[in-house]
């Protein structure tokens, strides 16, 4: 009898102790799963997918028209305008129907709206084309609907003889016809440091 009074007590004490517990550890488990489920609840900041160090290939019409090389991609796909999206340089090539590199294009940053098919290029943006002419602007555009390039920025035309400076600027995708709306210089290349400092 002694031996049965004794054991009562320690269970009501263990089933106690046990029942405060979980009270103390409830809470901060929901707060927990509250927090994380939050973080992901507006897909519309948040990508649906990141890819580092990207070597892809993408087709248009069935066929291979650019080779994209980037450190990091980043998918917001349940954004209001869903792009994809590279923060850390982009790099990539156009080819032409006989899968030669027509044009080669490269910058600091670059999103590509999916739905609009249009590229934005920003911040040290470079462009070359088959005729080894470069072009150079802080921002560019490629719509590939309209099969178009454009920027309303100042833009640096570097050609075999001489170097175009101007604002404003719209060229096919092969960039073998192009136009600048506002022509601020032309320069021989042997005057290329003063064409330069006119920029500004």
């Amino acid at each position: 009898m002694f031996f049965k009074r004794h054991k009562k007590p320690s269970i009501t004490v263990a089933l106690f102790s046990a029942t405060v517990m979980l009270f103390m550890v409830c809470p901060s488990c929901k707060k927990e799963k509250t927090d994380t489920i939050a973080n992901f609840e507006n897909r519309k900041v948040v990508p649906g997918m990141l890819v580092d160090s990207v070597t892809t290939l993408i087709s248009d019409s069935g066929r291979i028209r650019y080779k994209v090389l980037a450190q990091t991609w980043k998918v917001y796909d349940q954004a209001d305008e869903p792009y994809w999206f590279f923060p850390d340089k982009v790099y990539f090539e156009r080819f032409n129907d006989s899968l030669e590199v027509e044009s080669v294009v490269e910058g600091d940053t670059a999103r590509y709206f999916t739905e609009l098919k249009l590229w934005e290029l920003k911040n040290n943006v470079l462009v070359k084309n088959m005729s080894g002419e470069q072009f150079e602007t802080n921002l560019l555009y490629w719509n590939q609907d309209q099969h178009r390039v454009y920027s309303d920025s100042f833009i640096r035309i570097q050609q075999e003889d001489q170097i175009l400076t101007g604002y404003g600027f719209e060229s096919n995708e092969s960039l073998t016809k192009y136009k600048i709306f506002k022509i601020k210089g032309v320069f021989p290349m042997d005057s290329e440091e003063e064409g330069l400092n006119n920029q500004e």
